[in-house]
């Protein structure tokens, strides 16, 4: 029998060693993700979304509130691919080869719609505070795979503040750079640092090329000064117990950006009157000394609902969730009618009277066939379930039998 050839046996342990490189190679990202207290919290709206054209980017978000109400938000709208709870526990939304509605109405030198070609990560916070350490931790984790699996350069990790724009309004005449301050914290130097992030964008590439104006200097001056003028021009603008009161220099835009006309947004004006942003037609009235809210709850008259007005946009009313699959409108003539599925022309379509329902899921019409535990359960009975009944009325779960719900009643299920 022939032996083996020279050289044979020193080539198969070459080849066992290679072997042996590549599974340590494969395994390293492995080790790496013990670090990340990761799961899965994925929105119900992947099934809907498609796949990305591309990955060139990273865009780094604050939530603007809390743990629970932060994640509740990101979920039922699928607004990043991951989002990082102040405990350090980050949690995967949307599949990451697909499109997470982050970045909105956004541009990055020259390319718009960056939901196309960019993951998105929102950290539960506030674009003014500092994150907790856990938080870095996680983050700065995180964003290292994404960078190191998509090979995306620390130049390309932006912030939302640097990539969103605002149309022209009433205060600026221009497409302009300012819409956003989501997340500017993570274009600082000694942040990006913390966060393993080595270079970043100097100027704003739109701005330079004209192709937007800067309508917030500030801003500008935290996106791209050397970290000591940030911190002396952000000391500045945060000190102080009044910076969301209007003065001659700080307006309504200034504070709320493109949520001034938002029914969440409330002005609380001196006199101590109190109006929501969507109520408001002259703003150039609005007193000095106003005080301006985010995030609050409309007041509907004690009704689960909001009603359109002769010449109100639906966008105005309902906010950013307009044509969300949790927004449903009816129709005076008792059209039922979920934002997800609304063409524009529907929307242009909406008669004032329209009853405006936030926060909604909707279950069905009962039948003959399909009673209302049917449709939704024991959650049938509960408060925040309404029927919509033939005529125009509203009942909750908690106050209609179920043996005597006529047919053709609407069902919504508070989410």
């Amino acid at each position: 029998m022939e032996g083996p050839r020279p050289g044979f046996a020193r080539l198969r342990w070459a080849r066992v060693m290679v072997a042996m490189l590549v599974v340590v190679t494969t395994l390293a990202p492995v080790a790496e993700a013990a670090k990340l207290r990761i799961s899965n919290r994925y929105s119900d709206l992947n099934r809907e979304r498609s796949r990305r054209e591309s990955t060139e980017y990273i865009i780094l978000h604050t939530t603007e509130g809390g743990d629970r109400s932060s994640l509740r938000r990101v979920r039922r709208a699928g607004l990043a691919h991951y989002i990082v709870m102040r405990d350090g526990r980050v949690h995967r939304v949307i599949k990451r080869h697909l499109i997470a509605r982050h970045a909105g109405r956004s541009m990055w030198d020259g390319a718009k719609d960056l939901d196309d070609h960019a993951l998105g990560i929102e950290v539960v916070g506030y674009h003014n505070k500092p994150i907790t350490d856990a938080q870095y931790t996680a983050l700065a984790e995180l964003v290292r795979q994404l960078q190191s699996l998509y090979e995306i350069p620390d130049e390309n990790v932006l912030t939302h503040s640097m990539v969103a724009y605002g149309r022209p309004n009433r205060w600026h005449r221009h497409e302009h750079r300012g819409r956003k301050r989501c997340g500017m914290q993570f274009a600082r130097p000694d942040v990006r640092a913390r966060l393993g992030l080595e270079s970043r964008p100097l100027a704003d590439p739109d701005v330079a090329a004209r192709r937007l104006v800067v309508a917030d200097p500030f801003l500008e001056t935290v996106l791209y000064a050397p970290a000591a003028e940030a911190d002396a021009v952000a000391e500045a603008e945060f000190e102080g117990p009044d910076t969301d009161v209007i003065t001659a220099t700080r307006t309504a835009w200034f504070i709320a950006r493109d949520r001034f006309n938002d029914p969440t947004t409330a002005y609380v004006f001196p006199s101590g009157r109190k109006r929501f942003g969507h109520e408001i037609r002259d703003w150039s009235r609005i007193p000095p000394g106003t005080r301006v809210l985010l995030d609050q709850e409309p007041e509907t008259d004690g009704a689960a609902w909001l009603t359109l007005a002769r010449g109100q946009a639906a966008s105005v009313l309902a906010g950013e969730d307009y044509d969300a699959d949790t927004t449903v409108y009816v129709r005076p003539d008792g059209r039922v009618l979920r934002g997800d599925i609304m063409s524009y022309r529907d929307f242009r379509r909406l008669p004032p009277g329209t009853k405006v329902f936030v926060g909604f899921e909707y279950a069905g019409k009962v039948t003959r066939r399909h009673t209302a535990y049917d449709l939704c359960g024991p959650r049938s009975r509960e408060e925040s379930t309404l029927y919509l009944l033939p005529g125009g009325h509203v009942r909750t779960g908690r106050e209609i039998r179920e043996d005597r719900i006529p047919g053709g009643t609407h069902i919504l299920v508070g989410s």
